[in-house]
């Protein structure tokens, strides 16, 4: 990325196919060398945790949650927002697709495999559209429409719940928060759908959105 302000500019992003399971990376460094050696060590550490995946479904040996093996680069390896000025951003990424439905541990487990900041689902216990994200250094976070906390099984990874009900929304009100409080995404009640949302800073200054299907 040719621009100054930008104290990361060299981006490396892999994307993999491990029979059938995919599995990303998404880093940023000063140099394009040190870009592609982070990367190689993210690699190389989901590698690992699906292996080990693998053999724990095998009924070899347990599996340790993704607290066990993540490195503690988060969120220093993520490539820095554009500093885009907020009348020039727009969503150019409307992502559209039926939400899949599985545990907080599922969820975690696919969030760290594809190096994402968050993770939108359908929550298989509660039926609701639910955010996971991570919270402190190892731990993770879960929000929901209507929030269920009580209904919650055990999970394997640290995990805390939001007891607040997602704001209901329009997508410029979404906007406002966003520009506003500075985090990377804002989880909303859709106001005409009732569905949960996600608007996030790309790392090109403008917007992406994620909705699910009906």
């Amino acid at each position: 990325m040719a621009n100054p302000a930008v104290e990361r500019p060299a981006l490396a992003q892999a994307n993999l196919d491990v029979n059938g399971q995919p599995a990303r990376a998404h880093v940023a460094a000063g140099t394009l060398t040190e870009a592609v050696d982070l990367l190689q060590d993210r690699l190389a550490a989901r590698l690992e945790r699906l292996e080990e995946h693998g053999e724990a479904r095998r009924g070899r040996r347990p599996s340790p949650g993704p607290h066990e093996w993540r490195h503690g680069s988060e969120p220093a390896h993520r490539p820095d927002y554009f500093p885009r000025p907020v009348e020039e951003r727009q969503v150019v990424r409307h992502k559209s697709f039926s939400l899949v439905r599985e545990s907080p541990d599922e969820a975690a487990f696919e969030m760290e495999m594809m190096d994402y900041g968050f993770h939108l689902f359908t929550d298989i216990g509660t039926g609701e559209d639910t955010v996971l994200y991570r919270s402190g250094p190892t731990g993770y976070r879960l929000a929901q429409v209507h929030p269920h906390p009580h209904l919650a099984g055990r999970v394997a990874v640290p995990l805390t719940f939001s007891d607040i009900p997602a704001p209901r929304m329009n997508m410029g009100e979404a906007k406002q928060r966003l520009d506003m409080t500075g985090l990377p995404f804002v989880f909303f009640t859709d106001d005409t759908t009732g569905r949960g949302n996600v608007l996030y800073h790309r790392y090109d200054g403008h917007y992406g959105l994620i909705v699910p299907a009906e």
